[in-house]
């Protein structure tokens, strides 16, 4: 009994924590904790719309469809060599995204969440070829090199929101595991990938 509540537990930690949010809740984290929460709300609301609409919407639906067409459940896509696919659907609305941010001209520092995100799921994508990597891992990677990134572009202190983001990894990957759609090397991979394309998407690129 005790087993079958982990396993529910960590289907729903997987279910709310999956890795489409990452930008968006990346650019909402933005603007409520440094000093771009001064920019106009319509603005704010603007931006978090294009990447919500980009990154989770067409995304979700894309391959929502896909699964549907191809009579899948959601253990089939669990899959390797199911997920080319849709890692090709979501790469293409991440590269739309981008484009459409630049022409808006969003500055480079903000647009690094979204540079950072493709990066994760570029390298996720051509690695899954050959190796089943955490999708899930590299995504709460990304958001926690991410936080540490934008720490160090505007001197904040985010110690509290960093320790709890790296207990929810933490929770995230035992949870993938449990569920047995990761091993503990597939879930520190994805997560240390995640981790460099969060830094290096918005310190260096």
């Amino acid at each position: 009994m005790e087993e079958k509540y982990l396993r529910t537990a960590a289907r729903v930690l997987s279910a709310v924590f999956t890795p489409f949010y990452v930008p968006t809740v990346g650019f909402v984290s933005l603007f409520l904790f440094t000093y771009l929460r001064m920019l106009p709300m319509r603005y704010q609301l603007i931006i978090v719309g294009v990447i919500y609409v980009f990154t989770v919407v067409l995304p979700m639906a894309a391959i929502y469809f896909y699964q549907k067409v191809n009579g899948w459940s959601l253990r089939h896509l669990g899959h390797r060599e199911k997920r080319i696919v849709p890692y090709a659907m979501t790469i293409a609305s991440y590269i739309v995204c981008l484009l459409l941010m630049y022409r808006m001209g969003i500055p480079r520092f903000m647009s690094g969440i979204l540079v950072s995100s493709l990066l994760a799921m570029l390298i996720c994508a051509l690695v899954n070829i050959w190796w089943k990597i955490s999708a899930h891992m590299a995504a709460i990677g990304q958001f926690i090199g991410g936080m540490v990134s934008f720490s160090l572009l505007f001197y904040s202190n985010n110690i509290g929101w960093l320790c709890f983001a790296i207990v929810l990894a933490g929770m995230l990957g035992t949870s993938r595991i449990l569920l047995r759609q990761h091993t503990l090397s597939e879930v520190l991979v994805g997560f240390g990938v995640g981790f460099v394309c969060g830094v290096g998407g918005i310190l260096f690129i």
